[in-house]
């Protein structure tokens, strides 16, 4: 059954500037528009990733490790799931539909996987087409290693581009001193890949001697959110800082986004990592949330349903359990709004095919953004 919620209108939150511009332009009055909140899907404790597919179903992750298709009301469970590692923060993570699903009918999967000779698990990348409620056909294109026990930072987004590439994010899985400086080793990267697996022969570290050269990026520390700009056609992404000093980048080939040479955030006890929030050679974010809202998920808006909100990004809230709706010019954040505040831990965030906005919340499932 759907429901419905009439949400007001919400305020903003802080802004200001430094080397990345961070929080502090005052209180704005909302700009945002009435809409009702309508649950769509329910039943999923940790909606990780959504899917669209073309004949009106959903594909949903359950971090545990289920796939849910809903489809005329209903919640249909998956067969055939591949086994997860479901540890902290891995499991079963995000999905992407094929840019041709029409023509090809693959699906492709992001989770934790246990596979390989150590234990404990790392991030690994699927594909598989669906028949029958089954999914047939699994090609595993990329696992990354070696497995920990440790349960944080998998990522993992998934995002195609214009040109068919498929980018994948993996977190440095707690080992930050090790994984994200170092291209020879899996962890706190960007990955591109072609969609069958095979690496670019223009990825920037082919012919670099020991480098995972399916690498597009690297000094991340964990990205939960993957996304391209309709107009320019970058790839945006956010990463959760440690404590404070969560950033939204703009990924560009070969480049260095310095975790934890440079970062904005300090320990979780207080203490500093580093004094250095830049460095010569090392990425600026373009903005940076101290504190931690703890981002996860995002998507720009390109919807006419929303037409105030129009070039606008919205990036999920696990922290402080929000929709952030952030107005973008010149890729300089300039106004920020609450959304759906105190809902719930807002896990995805994505626009149909449809033109609405859904949106994954922990303990309830998806709901849509209506417009009044």
């Amino acid at each position: 059954m759907k429901k419905s919620l009439l949400f007001p209108y919400f305020f903003v939150v802080l802004l200001s500037t430094s080397c990345a511009q961070q929080t502090d332009l005052g209180i704005n009055l909302p700009k945002t528009l009435d809409f009702t909140v309508e649950t769509v899907v329910e039943g999923i404790q940790n909606p990780w990733g959504m899917a669209f597919l073309p004949d009106g179903g959903i594909l949903v992750s359950e971090k545990s490790g289920k796939l849910i298709l809903h489809k005329s009301g209903k919640n249909i469970e998956i067969e055939n799931v591949p086994e997860v590692y479901n540890r902290g923060q891995g499991g079963l993570l995000d999905i992407e539909l094929h840019p041709k699903y029409n023509e090809n009918g693959w699906i492709y999967f992001s989770y934790a996987s246990s596979d390989g000779d150590d234990k404990g698990g790392n991030t690994a990348i699927m594909r598989a087409k669906l028949a029958k409620n089954k999914l047939v056909d699994q090609q595993v294109l990329y696992k990354a290693v070696p497995n920990s026990t440790r349960g944080q930072h998998f990522g993992s987004r998934l995002e195609f581009d214009r040109n068919g590439y498929l980018f994948f994010s993996v977190g440095e899985r707690g080992d930050r001193d090790v994984n994200p400086q170092d291209i020879k080793r899996d962890g706190g990267k960007i990955y591109r890949i072609n969609d069958d697996g095979s690496i670019p022969k223009d990825n920037p570290f082919i012919g670099t001697k020991g480098a995972k050269t399916a690498i597009y990026s690297y000094g991340h520390r964990n990205p939960q959110g993957l996304t391209l700009h309709p107009e320019t056609r970058e790839l945006w992404e956010h990463e959760h800082g440690p404590r404070g000093g969560d950033e939204i980048n703009i990924i560009q080939k070969g480049k260095n986004y310095g975790w934890p040479v440079i970062t904005y955030g300090i320990n979780y006890s207080g203490t500093k990592i580093t004094y250095e929030t830049s460095k010569p050679g090392m990425e600026q974010p373009i903005y940076q949330w101290t504190p931690s809202i703890a981002p996860s998920g995002m998507t720009f808006v390109t919807s006419n349903r929303y037409p105030k909100w129009r070039g606008n990004l919205l990036v999920g809230s696990l922290s402080f359990q929000y929709l952030e709706r952030l107005e973008i010019q010149n890729n300089k954040v300039v106004y920020r709004e609450k959304l759906l505040d105190g809902m719930g831990r807002v896990r995805n965030v994505r626009q149909a095919p449809d033109g609405y906005i859904y949106v994954g919340i922990e303990g309830k499932g998806i709901v849509k953004l209506v417009p009044k």
